[in-house]
């Protein structure tokens, strides 16, 4: 049967469609009615079939799953773009993402190996190719809008750089992102790449881009896509590393192990619960936030609030610096029952009355230990504190974001289950941090040397959907 995709909202696709296929979304970004899509079921693994995925090499298992929900591009195709993304001079090895362990049932998945520094471009590198690829076999363009709060900008551009078809316009919070995060995207000198500086929080970025991509004539008009992880292709590539992680601590498949998330915008983890949701034995995610607790309280009490700009704080891991997660829309939708009326009314709830409260709603509420979350949240001294302890214990340097899922997975450990803390990015992009923590600077990869002297290019703006739209006709009208 054909892989179809549906909005979490109900619509999305013409009324004479099942649904959208693989390549549709790709392209697409978010519904047509502000939801997100995904697909209308998920494929269940067998035991036997997970068995059978023991042992297979990261671009043969990413191809086993991927083609599982990207059926409508060839298998040959598929088979040749995964294998040319997931390669170890990309990647620095052919492990793709290593197992680095701390102690007995204590491990980090090491996801950051790729050009940038950070998990970003184990999903990033494929989105790439498969764009191009899509776009020349369709002979189309796209203008990629997107929103970063520091690691996905310069992960997607870096990986769309020079590609043919591709313009990408980024948003981020200006100044607050760490100087290495801000020199990786705004040195960037390619004709396709346009950075843009917002006056605001990561979470003022992520409306202007939800705004721009609902108005439906402009977003048709300039074809504007999207690479955030509301891009559904950016989710399914990071599930394979669940299913790589999963393999790489356990002998059978009758053994569960939990993972630690650093979790912002809520797709790192999302990913987790859809390998969970396909059937490997996974016990508990753990969704590990900052001081920006948002995710933390929703899991902890069953209240969902997301913060204003004035109220999200800038903290020492900054990639977390959001209080109104996209992704938690789309584990909503499992959580309901996959109604789309249930998710509408709490999304009208969360824009028009700031949020809303299902632990009262005992059918809602009851379902919840069902899907194996859990959450904990971390203060910048528990992060220096774990920086520093897992150097003196281990000789492992760890950034800030990886130490706040470390941190809050320490507090959730159980015995006889194997722990497994999520990587996000390598210390030499938060420099400041590791110098209080460690004393010193964290080794620096050699292309990176000095990148914060090199010429940046970058406008600043105030955070107004009008000025992007007006900033993306000029730039596309100037390149015609």
């Amino acid at each position: 049967m054909t892989m179809r995709y549906v909005s979490t909202r109900g619509a999305g696709f013409a009324a004479d469609e099942s649904g959208k296929s693989f390549c549709d979304i790709l392209l697409e970004g978010l519904a047509p009615d502000g939801g997100l899509f995904l697909p209308q079921s998920y494929p269940v693994w067998s035991a036997d079939e997970l068995t059978a995925l023991r042992g297979l090499g990261y671009a043969e298992l990413a191809f086993a799953i991927i083609s599982r929900y990207a059926d409508d591009i060839p298998a040959a195709d598929l088979k040749s773009i995964i294998d040319m993304t997931y390669t170890a001079e990309v990647f620095g090895s052919t492990d793709i993402t290593p197992l680095k362990t701390l102690e007995p049932g204590l491990h980090i998945l090491a996801l950051s190996n790729g050009p940038t520094l950070a998990f970003k471009d184990i999903a990033m590198q494929l989105l790439g190719n498969l764009f191009e690829y899509v776009l020349d076999k369709r002979n189309a363009e796209t203008n990629i809008l997107g929103a970063t709060s520091g690691d996905t900008g310069s992960s997607a551009e870096h990986a769309m750089k020079g590609k043919r078809g591709v313009r990408v316009f980024m948003l981020s919070p200006h100044e607050k992102m760490s100087p290495f995060q801000c020199a990786q995207m705004f040195s960037l000198q390619d004709e396709n790449i346009f950075n843009i500086a917002v006056r605001g929080v990561f979470d003022d970025c992520q409306d202007m881009v939800k705004a721009v991509s609902n108005d439906s004539a402009f977003k048709a008009k300039y074809k504007i896509g999207a690479v955030n992880s509301i891009n559904w292709a950016r989710i399914v590539a990071q599930v394979v590393y669940y299913f790589k992680g999963y393999f790489a601590v356990t002998a059978t498949n009758d053994e569960k192990i939990s993972f630690a998330v650093p979790s912002g915008n809520f797709g790192n983890v999302l990913a987790g619960h859809i390998a969970r949701m396909m059937g490997l034995p996974i016990r508990r995610l753990i969704v590990a936030t900052n001081e920006n607790d948002v995710l933390d309280e929703f899991f902890r009490t069953g209240r969902y609030r997301p913060r204003g700009s004035i109220e999200t704080q800038q903290t020492s891991s900054p990639s977390m610096d959001i209080s109104k997660a996209s992704n938690f829309e789309r584990f909503l939708y499992d959580l309901l029952w996959r109604d789309p009326a249930a998710v509408r009314e709490l999304m009208r709830k969360v824009d028009h009355e700031g949020g809303f409260d299902v632990s009262g709603c005992t059918e809602i509420w009851k379902r919840m230990p069902a899907f194996g979350f859990v959450s904990g949240s971390s203060t910048h001294a528990d992060r220096i504190a774990t920086i520093r302890a897992v150097w003196e214990m281990h000789r492992i340097e760890i950034d800030t974001h990886t130490a706040d899922g470390l941190k809050v997975a320490m507090n959730n450990r159980e015995p006889g289950v194997q722990m497994v803390c999520l990587e996000t990015a390598l210390p030499a992009k938060f420099e400041a941090s590791m110098v209080e923590a460690l004393g010193r600077k964290p080794v620096r990869p050699l292309a990176y040397k000095g990148i914060e002297n090199l010429p940046q290019r970058f406008e600043v703006m105030d955070a107004d959907a009008g000025a992007v739209k007006r900033f993306i006709e000029d730039k596309i009208g100037r390149l015609k």
